[in-house]
């Protein structure tokens, strides 16, 4: 499993570009682009390279971690899956990319596309001495008219960028990137229920043009979570010094909270089951909500079966379960929503 954490090569990078700038500054613009966001705006805001530093700064741990969990779970999944091409739609400073190099080593051809100038040339930066990423393509530009114009590969990668675009072009970005898509792509957002609501409706799409769900969602079929309820995950992550004075903060770490989809052209060989909240341990039993093949499951073992209380006190949020280590349903201790 990668770590979640930024990998020391990119840390020393970083740090090699934080040398001189003033902390009060970059967390005064790393609020102002973090407002932005939340007001429903995007990567528009950042236009120099202080601004794109203080967003490296701000976002870019949580961000890389977010990816890496997304990779891990995909790689559970299919544990053979060795790409050699990466495309990153809206790459930003290249986040997804120095992810995605970390979880394959097959990766060798890394292809960039985003048309904020200041993010570009930052990720160009901190790519200049990396023995694997030095030579990426970083195209500059939209991404429709790029992609457009792309080379298919293998895996294809859009972090925490559908929601910079309105409905319309979101279903054209999904359509474009499934047709470059060679076998499998991931897309992330935040965990919140509007990122969950573009996760899901790009799922639905692309399902229906014949893509096929191979993490976190272990079917094909319709989410079974209904309102107020939405799939989401979390990671955590440390924070360094200048993360911590950048936001503003005390704790050394925090929780990135996610959703994702990973979409692949041939259906997955396994399809496990999925923690999608963070089970209930007590000296009775072990309280676990599930999403099955067949639908929603609130899993209880009991502490009685000992193989299966131990086990099943191991499960975390995001965890996939195999279905050797679910109870059948009308099995006692067995609970199934209808």
């Amino acid at each position: 499993m990668t770590s979640p954490d930024l990998p020391a090569e990119l840390k020393a990078a970083l740090d090699a570009k934080l040398e001189g700038l003033s902390r009060n500054a970059a967390a005064g613009r790393a609020a102002s682009i973090s407002q932005t966001y939340r007001d429903g705006g995007g990567s528009g805001a950042i236009r120099s390279e202080t601004d794109a530093l203080a967003y490296a700064l701000a976002r870019m741990p949580a961000t890389y971690a977010a990816v890496v969990a997304s990779l891990n779970a995909l790689c559970e999944i299919r544990p053979d899956f060795a790409p050699t091409s990466l495309l990153d739609v809206g790459a930003g400073p290249g986040t997804a990319s120095w992810a995605a190099a970390e979880a394959f080593s097959s990766l060798q051809d890394f292809t960039l596309l985003d048309a904020n100038d200041a993010l570009r040339e930052l990720a160009l930066d901190l790519t200049r001495k990396s023995a694997r990423l030095r030579r990426i393509n970083y195209e500059p530009g939209h991404a429709r008219s790029l992609l457009a114009h792309a080379d298919a590969a293998d895996l294809v990668v859009a972090s925490y960028m559908i929601g910079e675009v309105g409905d319309a072009e979101r279903a054209m970005l999904a359509e474009l990137m499934w047709a470059k898509t060679r076998d499998t792509l991931l897309v992330v957002e935040p965990g919140t229920p509007a990122g969950y609501a573009r996760i899901i409706a790009l799922r639905e799409q692309l399902i229906a043009d014949g893509a096929h769900v191979a993490a976190p969602c272990p079917h094909d079929g319709k989410c079974p979570l209904s309102t107020p309820d939405w799939c989401h995950f979390t990671q955590r992550l440390s924070r360094s010094r200048a993360h911590m004075q950048v936001k503003g903060v005390e704790l050394p770490f925090e929780d990135e909270k996610f959703a994702y989809v990973a979409l692949t052209r041939a259906p997955p060989v396994q399809r496990p089951a999925r923690v999608l909240a963070q089970p209930d341990v007590t000296k009775v039993d072990v309280t676990a909500k599930l999403c099955t093949p067949g639908g929603l499951a609130i899993e209880k073992v009991p502490r009685r079966a000992k193989a299966d209380y131990a086990r099943a006190r191991r499960w975390r949020w995001g965890n996939a379960v195999m279905e050797e280590q679910i109870s059948i349903p009308g099995r006692p201790g067995a609970g199934r929503d209808p």
